[in-house]
């Protein structure tokens, strides 16, 4: 029997650029642990990295104390949900029903406002599958459709905006939360399966030819799914509804409350809907609030909007102008000055310590722990696609030192038992590294800067600020 010839191996491929054997030999030979290496590799193989690498000079220079502070009252918590850009955006409406109707605190209902959001993001999938349903399913808006806009707790002070204007706002009480409102997990993956079970009945009925309007039909009819399905995790959101109110205690607390004596402080019942309540209680104009960004990667002084960036179907695109840093920091202080919260978005991923309470520019040095060297400045990271703006928060108070503002005051939605009980010390120079976007009224806006939100604005891809 003839023995067959065994196959020639290939050479192994070489490339410009790949990791070579001279390469592998120099980087052997570039680092051999001495004393002081083996002391770190001691203590970073058996701590926590930041608790080695927290700045103790950083951490120490904080005092707690706040020049100027927004007259505010209580701490929210999103739990697990991500839920941060609802809660930034209720915590800069708070402040008014607690001073307009003289409360102790108040919380509004992020499970109402959730219930609308999700319907919507709902609604806002199946139209884009409607659009789209001839694609190709390598198409990178198809992709992004299908992957990333499709039930997530993610959203924009744009996304709160209209969902405000539309469904209006109710009380905690009115329709409290859920565990499901509080952790979103389970609820986020069942709702996005049922919704893709849905555009999977759309896209049959479209292979076997049926016209737009008929996709349509079916869209709204698994609307009715989607409605029930939330119902049952978020409850079923009222359209009028009764609330009183108990107004703040003025008087000097006594050491035992009188029985049986009238409460006065207590507000007879009132009939509201979601849209009276809003604006009885609120009475903002949601539209004079307008978005300003820090994006160094992109000119300064230009109009832009987000592709296809919303969230109820029939509202406009998220718009933005983009500013220096130092314009948006006078801003915000005009607004703090007024006893204004400002919503806003950062990297919140780095240089903060949810211990500490505290956002400082290297306040975790891993360049000494490690001896290497990480200079990367802003717009690098812009650059190199390094994460935006993940959370939301409010800008609640600042330092002045000689009219400098040293730190700023932020109230988070991670509870009272986070930071220093649920507040942040922001720093100014992390202010300038890692704050995306602020949302503020345009009575703290200059007029030059309102003008260029009226010139056409240059369009950025979907995935630009992914």
């Amino acid at each position: 029997m003839t023995r067959k010839a065994s196959p020639k191996r290939k050479p192994a491929r070489t490339s410009k650029g790949s990791l070579s054997e001279g390469l592998l030999v120099r980087l052997r030979s570039s680092f051999e642990m001495n004393e002081i290496d083996r002391a770190r590799f001691n203590a970073i193989t058996h701590s926590d990295l930041n608790q080695i690498a927290l700045s103790h000079k950083l951490n120490g220079k904080d005092d707690g104390h706040f020049s100027h502070k927004v007259t505010t009252k209580g701490i929210t918590n999103q739990k697990t949900a991500g839920l941060c850009w609802l809660h930034a955006s209720l915590n800069l409406l708070r402040p008014r029903v607690i001073n307009n109707l003289g409360l102790e605190n108040f919380e509004f209902s992020t499970a109402y406002l959730q219930f609308w959001d999700l319907l919507e993001k709902g609604n806002r999938y199946l139209e884009g599958v409607i659009e789209l349903r001839n694609a190709d399913p390598l198409d990178r808006m198809w992709k992004i459709l299908n992957q990333w806009m499709i039930a997530g707790d993610g959203g924009w002070w744009g996304y709160a905006k209209a969902l405000i204007e539309k469904y209006g706002l109710v009380p905690s009480s009115v329709m409290p939360e859920t565990r499901n409102n509080k952790d979103t997990r389970v609820m986020s993956k069942v709702l996005a399966e049922l919704l893709r079970s849905k555009a999977a009945e759309i896209l049959r009925a479209n292979d076997k030819g049926s016209e737009e309007t008929d996709l349509r039909k079916i869209k709204e009819a698994a609307m009715e799914d989607v409605y029930r399905f939330l119902s049952l995790n978020l409850g079923v959101p009222p359209t009028e509804f009764e609330w009183r109110h108990q107004k703040e205690r003025k008087e000097k607390k006594t050491a035992k409350a009188k029985v049986g004596v009238k409460q006065d402080r207590l507000t007879a019942w009132k009939k509201y809907t979601p849209q009276s309540f809003f604006k009885e209680t609120v009475g903002l104009e949601l539209s004079d609030y307008f978005c300003l960004y820090h994006t160094p990667d992109r000119p300064f002084d230009k109009h832009y909007v987000f592709d296809e960036q919303y969230c109820t179907v029939g509202t406009d695109e998220m718009n933005f102008v983009n500013l220096e840093i130092e314009p948006i920091k006078k801003i915000c202080l005009k607004a703090i000055l007024a006893d204004e919260p400002i919503p806003f978005g950062v990297d919140m991923g780095i240089d903060q310590s949810t211990k500490h309470g505290l956002m400082e520019h290297k306040l975790f040095d891993y360049e000494a722990l490690f001896g290497i060297k990480m200079e990367l400045s802003k717009s690098e990271r812009k650059r190199l696609c390094a994460p935006r703006a993940g959370h939301m928060m409010a800008i609640i108070g600042a330092d002045l030192k000689k009219g400098v503002t040293k730190k700023w005051l932020i109230e988070n939605s991670w509870g009272d038992d986070k930071g220093k009980k649920g507040l942040w010390t922001l720093y100014d120079s992390w202010f300038d590294e890692h704050v995306d976007h602020v949302i503020v009224h345009k009575r703290h806006i200059p007029a030059k800067t309102l003008k260029i939100f009226r010139e056409k604005a240059e369009r950025l891809p979907i995935w630009y600020w992914d």
